[in-house]
């Protein structure tokens, strides 16, 4: 039998490497991505404090909304740019970009090009 690897595995062990480097201050937070089948979901934490100060997904009711009728990658712009509202609304206009071990490509990179049009550095 053809043993298959498990993709999510390989995919946390990438993102624990990533972590080991990368971390998010009160002064420069960290970005944060999880993307699952239908829906994608971003948080900006500061590590420090062990704190998420600002959040956003396809899930909540008003970005879902928007969504309605979208791609996905069309999506993860729109979820960008909410998350870059908020945070620019609690002062933060410069953060750390964690991939969560995915591919800076598709979804994710929407997320990232939806961010820096609402006005967030990285």
């Amino acid at each position: 039998m053809i043993s298959k690897p498990d993709k999510n595995a390989i995919r946390v062990k990438r993102h624990e490497r990533m972590r080991f480097k990368l971390s998010g201050t009160p002064e420069r937070p960290r970005l944060n991505v999880y993307r699952s089948l239908n829906h994608i979901y971003t948080q900006i934490i500061d590590d420090v404090n062990g704190v998420t100060i600002v959040a956003a997904s396809t899930v909540e009711k008003e970005i879902a909304a928007k969504v309605e009728g979208k791609t996905k990658t069309e999506a993860a712009k729109i979820v960008g740019k909410a998350v870059a509202e908020r945070a620019l609304e609690k002062g933060i206009k410069s953060v750390v970009f964690d991939r969560g071990g995915y591919i800076y490509t598709g979804r994710v990179q929407a997320i990232a090009d939806g961010a820096r049009e609402a006005g967030l550095e990285f």
